[in-house]
Parts: structure tokens; sequence; C-alpha cells
């Protein structure tokens, strides 16, 4: 019996449990999506409106559900189009596995003008994933895609790229010959524990005065939440988590600390363990902090992220949850923070918050209204930026937010992707009216597949933060290319049949929220707002150059010694 190379290719997806497909159909796909159509009581289709969406879905369902997100564009603008959300999956380290259509293989590189080509597909693809192959025959698919799954599955969460032409796609071999995998180079595996150096942190956290930890997303990636609260408790160690490590524990945990706490206790901390995060600034190639009176200790599965212009006094590459189980076993138990101190620090950080009004009240009530469970995604707009430190994450995968990649737009296709791959729960997406008009089409998508998805659109009718910036930098009155003409979202919102109110309290917005947790489908909120103040001097271990800082007045730390 033969096969075409469409039917490898999704036979062998489905033997890689792959059973949710974002894409978009052309006719360098025409295989695939037939053989696609043969067996999609296997695999269910989701088809957004822009090639843009199917990468942004593939990394909010990844994100929510912890399974590969899987993309398949055309190539050329397909791959153009879709490079947004895949350089936004690699700077969230999701596990993305993108399929690529390519133009005639007797064709690549040729310049010949063939529908769809670009210069150097595989050079971009390259560019956006950790791994990447070009599928050079139709007996080379099924291997193919078990070398990328292994990839995606190996060391460092980060997309994978598959390249495959349409005469692969249509060509036709046996079964015996499609079924023999090519030998695979596994690259970043997991390197074996150095239990020495793994010795010396817990030795370095007994003998400190004031040490704390310091959570990214890894520590999420590797299901590590467990093991650093058994750490946490043990030590009643302060944990300051990055926006990317944002319910490695519970908010409500005395210990969890955002980054704007986190500010205090560094101040004083003489040692800190770093673990599963970049730990740099957003903006300038330096360390998140650096002291020095403070040794920094690292534990990444990624060497490059524990290496200069990073002090590391060490360095360990590890599973975070490995490292985590066994220093908790190894460290001796005692209190770095009393629990007045801890509660301190949590109170004189939402003292600051609050003072950063509407969008400290606009977040309360965002949290008040979604379950613990419902899934947050925040997108570049002011509610949300202060979001970043101001909404408490109760657990993990309920928070999705821009990463260092902050692409605008992001937020409403990915909300759409978690929504697949949440099981059921509801998600709430918050996005400024700018950030929408990327993506408002999605509507569409919604609507097709009855996506549990609450949009809140905050709608000042500028690009706010670029307005913000402008006025602050250039003066009050020279603002320039910031202001938008926009539909009547409720208009919109009933084009597409989906249920529409427009709130203008934090009061109303919550109340809207929590009504739309009764639908079964999508909902749009419109929320008018005007100005509103920049919370960027509370963002971040250190705020931005430039940013004036009002003094926070005194912590619980504030008579200990300084590092």
């Amino acid at each position: 019996m033969q096969r075409t190379g469409g039917q490898i290719l999704v036979d062998s997806l489905i033997e890689q449990q792959v059973d949710t497909l974002f894409m978009i159909p052309g006719v360098q796909l025409d295989w695939a999506v037939d053989a696609l159509r043969q067996r999609q009581d296997k695999i269910k289709l989701f088809v957004p409106r822009h090639e843009q969406a199917t990468t942004y879905m593939a990394d909010g369902y990844y994100r929510a559900s912890g399974k590969p997100g899987v993309a398949m564009v055309v190539p050329g603008p397909g791959v153009l189009n879709a490079g947004a959300g895949l350089a936004t999956a690699y700077a969230a380290n999701s596990k993305v596995v993108f399929v690529a259509g390519n133009i005639h293989s007797h064709g690549i590189g040729a310049g010949y003008g063939l529908l769809h080509e670009i210069k150097d597909q595989t050079g971009l693809i390259a560019g956006l994933t950790k791994w990447n192959t070009c599928i050079g025959a139709t007996e080379e698919i099924a291997s193919a895609v078990r070398a990328a799954f292994t990839q995606v599955n190996t060391g460092r969460p980060r997309p994978v790229g598959l390249e495959v032409s349409h005469d692969t796609l249509e060509g036709r071999v046996d079964d015996a010959v499609a079924a023999v995998p090519a030998a695979a180079t596994v690259r970043g595996a997991q390197a074996d524990l150095d239990r020495a150096v793994l010795r010396r942190i817990a030795g370095a956290l007994d003998g400190a005065r004031l040490p704390a930890l310091y959570v990214g997303g890894g520590v999420l990636q590797a299901h590590a939440g467990d093991a650093l609260k058994r750490l946490a408790e043990k030590l009643n160690i302060p944990v300051i988590m990055s926006e990317n490590g944002l319910g490695a524990l519970s908010d409500r945990h005395p210990l969890a600390m955002n980054t704007l706490a986190g500010r205090a206790v560094f101040e004083h901390a003489d040692v800190v363990v770093v673990i599963g995060s970049r730990f740099m600034n957003a903006l300038q190639p330096t360390p998140s902090w650096s002291a020095a009176g403070t040794r920094f200790l690292f534990i990444n599965i990624d060497a490059a992220d524990m290496a200069a212009p990073r002090n590391a006094a060490l360095a360990l590459q590890a599973d975070a949850r490995v490292a985590l189980e066994e220093l908790a076993e190894i460290v001796k138990p005692r209190e770095v923070l009393s629990r007045t101190e801890a509660e301190g620090l949590k109170a004189w950080a939402q003292a600051q918050i609050d003072r950063v009004s509407p969008q400290a009240d606009y977040i309360r009530a965002l949290r008040a209204a979604l379950p613990d469970d419902g899934i947050l995604v925040n997108e570049l707009t002011q509610v949300g930026y202060l979001a970043r430190i101001a909404f408490p994450v109760y657990g993990p995968r309920t928070y999705i937010g821009p990463t260092y990649q902050g692409t605008l737009g992001y937020g409403f296709p990915t909300a759409l992707g978690a929504a697949a791959g949440g099981d059921g729960r509801r998600v709430v997406s918050i996005t400024g009216d700018g950030g929408f008009g990327w993506n408002l089409q999605e509507l569409a998508t919604a609507r097709k597949y009855n996506l549990p998805v609450t949009l809140v659109i905050f709608n000042d009718g500028h690009f706010g933060n670029v307005r913000m910036i402008q006025k602050r930098v250039f003066g009050p009155e020279n603002e320039v290319a910031v202001a938008l003409e926009n539909p009547d979202f409720l208009a919109l919102a009933a084009a597409f049949r989906i249920p529409a109110v427009r709130v203008g309290t934090p009061a109303a917005l919550q109340a809207a929220i929590t009504e739309s947790l009764s639908e079964d489908g999508p909902v749009l909120i419109e929320v008018p707002v005007g100005e509103m103040p920049g919370p960027w001097h509370l963002l971040r271990l250190q705020p931005m150059p430039g940013v004036p800082v009002p003094d926070a007045g005194p912590h619980p730390l504030s008579s200990r010694p300084k590092a």
C-alpha cells in the first residue's frame, strides 16, 4: 500500500498525539489538507482569518495546556505573516511545531519566481526556532516529524520548524519505506546534574544573612512549583517571581513576591539564587540587578542564560524541578523572613500599586471576577502594564504575558489558542483599542468555534503608551501618529453575532465579566477610558531609566544591613 506525503505528514502528527492544528489552507498544502480531511476524526482544525493568528493560537494553546501547539501555513507570505507569533513563542519558551509549506523542491534557491517564493525561507525560519529542517523527499517526512517532536520536547522549550514542498506532499511511497525513521541528532539534552555545585548552592543558602530566590518561566516549564514551595517553606525565604514566572508560587502564599516587593528584598539580600530566568533588563544588555555585596547563583537548563553579562558566582545547568527537589532536601531549616516581614513587604508593594488609578481598580475587578483557574491573557495596554505586577496569579498556566518580544496585538489571538487548549476554562483577554486592531478580524474565529473568551477592550482612542512617552520625552504638546479611528466596537461584535456591552467603571466591569462566565462562547466588553498615569516606575526590579520614582517610604527590611 502507498500513501501520499500529505497522508504521511498527518499520520505522523497523530502518532505524536497531536489532536489540534491551527492552520490556513493554500495550494502548496493541498495534499496535506486533503489528508487532514480524511483524518478529521483525529485532528481538530482551527482555521483563523489571518496567518499571524495560527502561531499565536499555537503559542496560547501550549501555554494553557502544556501540550505542543502545532501551526501550518503556506510558504512565503504565509511564513512571513506567521513570523510574529513564532517570534513571540520563541520568547515565551513555548513548545510550538511550525509546519511551513514550500515551493517545488526543484526550485528552492533558484530564484525562478515561483508562487510564494522568498529568498532563503529556511534561514528565516531558522532565526525563529531552536531547530528546523527542510524535508528533502516524501520518504523523509515521518522521520522528520519524529525528529521535530523529539527536539521540541528536549532541553529548553522553544519552537521547531518543518518545511515541506508541495511536490513532496503529493509524492507517494510504500508504507514500509515511509515508516523507516532516519537518524536524528538531538541537541540541548539535559546535562547530568553536578551535585557538587548543587551542594555549594545549598551551603550558600544556609550561610547567607538574607538569601532570596528569583524564579522565571523555567520553573513553570519544568513543573517545579511543588518543589519550589517546599524549598521556600523550609527556609522561609522570599520568592520573587518575574512576569514569566507568575504562578510558580500562588500569590496567596506569604512568601510569594512580585518584582516590586523584590526591590526591597534585593537591596538587602546577600545571596540570590536565580532559577529558570534570563535575568536581563528589557531595554539594555545588563542583568536585572547587580550589587557589589550580593552573590548571584544561577540554575538554568540553558547555559547561555547564566553567562556574561550576568555575574554568576555559581552556575548549575539543570532542570529546575530536579535541582529544586534536591535543594529542598539538603538545605537546613531556618526562618529567613518572619511572616510579619513577608506580609509587610507585600503590603508595601501593594500600597504603591494602589496609587496608580484607575488601573489598580480595574485589575482588582478582573481578579475578583475571574475564577482561580481562569486564564488572563495580558496585552500591552495601560491596565495590562500594571497587571504584570498587580494581578494576583494563583496557579501555573493561568497567566499569559507578552514576554520580552512585546508584540502589540498578540493578546486576542493568543487568548483564542488558550481557550482551545484550556479544557473549557474561561479566558479573559485584556487589550487596548490599538492592539486589538491588529487582529480584530479574529472575532470571526471566536464565533466560528464558540471559544470561551471574554475580550475586554480598554478604549482611549490612541496608541496610549506611545502617546505617553512622546509627551514625557518631547513635551506635552508634541504627539504625533497616535490618534486612532476606531469602529463602533459593539456594532462590530454584533456583526459577528457576539454578545457585547459597554461599561464605564471597575465595578461595572467586574459585573460584566462575572455575567460572561455563564456564556459558553465569546463575549466582548468595551471600557472607554481617558489618559492614565504611567505605571513604569513600579515595573521590574529596576525601573526604566529616565522615569521618576516617588519615595515609597520604609519597608519591613529597612533596618537590615544592605547588600
